[in-house]
């Protein structure tokens, strides 16, 4: 069944279509929440949210078929809130925490001296990569979240986050590039991330 299939038979009165729809896109949504906030609690919280928004407002969806787009259009918009939030109960900002990693539960796991980094393992890498994505700009973030974790082709990226494919692309593109930024400062070869990044 289709995802507009199941939105029809959950508006014509059977929970299990929308039940169906939380199963299909929690781990999705979950994954991609998770990248962007980087905060496993917070974005399982995050995570519910987006699904009681999308059970209240399911039956104001003026297209089921563009479902897709919408709940990536919820999800990052309650990113979006949650990091102002969080930016309004801290007089640091997020990103001013995360470049000096002094009070965040960040550790960056960084080879030692002497040590070459292509000893470090895929977990750890996939470690570095989350931490890098939370020093990039946002708008640069969600882009790269949205092409490289969640497969999503650029123009569903500028359906979803209401932006013209080139700024869609061009902010791909200066993602990739501050994040290679990243991971030079923290002197992690590209050798050791071609396959990650």
């Amino acid at each position: 069944m289709t995802d507009a299939q199941l939105i029809e038979k959950f508006l014509a009165g059977e929970i299990s279509g929308f039940n169906t729809l939380v199963w299909r896109w929690e781990k999705r949504m979950f994954n991609f929440i998770y990248r962007y906030l980087g905060d496993f609690e917070l974005s399982k919280d995050v995570s519910q949210k987006v699904f009681i928004k999308v059970y209240k407002n399911l039956r104001h969806l003026k297209s089921p078929e563009k479902f897709q787009s919408w709940i990536y259009q919820v999800a990052a918009n309650l990113c979006k809130d949650e990091i102002k939030s969080l930016k309004r109960r801290s007089a640091i900002s997020i990103e001013s925490i995360q470049e000096n990693n002094t009070e965040s539960n960040y550790n960056i796991v960084q080879p030692e001296k002497g040590q070459p980094d292509t000893n470090l393992n895929h977990v750890e890498l996939q470690e570095l990569i989350k931490q890098a994505l939370q020093v990039i700009p946002e708008e640069q973030r969600v882009v790269i979240i949205m092409k490289e974790y969640q497969g999503l082709k650029f123009v569903e990226i500028a359906e979803v986050l209401g932006e013209p494919l080139n700024t869609v692309k061009s902010r791909m593109y200066y993602g990739l590039n501050a994040l290679r930024k990243v991971f030079d400062r923290w002197n992690i070869s590209k050798e050791v991330l071609q396959y990650e990044v």
